[in-house]
């Protein structure tokens, strides 16, 4: 009895061959992709526009006409108020000028506390440090004497001039330095510095 072979079987088995080989090679496609995502270098991503720099803002220049003194720099404001500005002090100036200070506060200290301000009382209590009082020669120069003591200058308020009570009080240390104080009703005051312009150990009021 003869044996027939169907072609169908090798059909078959052809065709499973044919599957088995395109699995691998679709398996190797997918393993190269994935190599190629996790190993080959990407396309640089595009850089983003550095922002742009804030605008500076500069203030105007200054004025080229600035004087000493003037904080403004508005012109000719240090001329009106020269009068008000001192002179320099040598450091040896300003040492005697403190120690003379250091004298004269206690006792104008002690002059208020006891509503004493008046020239003659103030004069008479630092004439007792042995200080001599401050002349004047026939054409107004200082004549012998560092002490000045007088009354408080007027001052404007509100549409009239008032003199408060209180004296003023000058004491050339040196020819470079001075104790300028006062003393009034409401508080008062122990500085030293150079002479004024015009007005020696005095400081000058305002509205010159």
């Amino acid at each position: 009895m003869l044996t027939l072979t169907t072609p169908r079987r090798g059909r078959c088995a052809a065709l499973v061959l044919l599957l088995s080989a395109a699995v691998a090679l679709t398996g190797c496609g997918e393993e190269r992709a994935a190599d190629t995502a996790a190993g080959l270098p990407t396309s640089p991503a595009r850089s983003s526009r550095p922002p742009s720099p804030s605008p500076t803002i500069t203030s105007p220049p200054a004025s080229a006409y600035v004087e000493p003194g003037v904080v403004d720099g508005a012109p000719h404001i240090g001329d009106n108020n020269a009068y008000r500005r001192t002179g320099p002090m040598s450091p040896a100036g300003e040492k005697a000028a403190r120690r003379e200070a250091a004298r004269i506060e206690p006792v104008l200290k002690r002059l208020w506390g006891q509503k004493e301000w008046d020239p003659e009382s103030v004069r008479a209590a630092l004439l007792k440090l042995g200080y001599a009082e401050e002349g004047s020669g026939d054409t107004g120069e200082r004549a012998g004497g560092t002490l000045g003591v007088r009354g408080m200058d007027a001052r404007y308020e509100t549409d009239h001039y008032v003199t408060p009570d209180g004296a003023q009080v000058g004491l050339r240390v040196r020819a470079d330095a001075c104790v300028t104080a006062f003393v009034q009703e409401t508080n008062y005051g122990v500085k030293v510095n150079g002479p004024y312009m015009e007005t020696g150990c005095f400081e000058p009021p305002y509205g010159h």
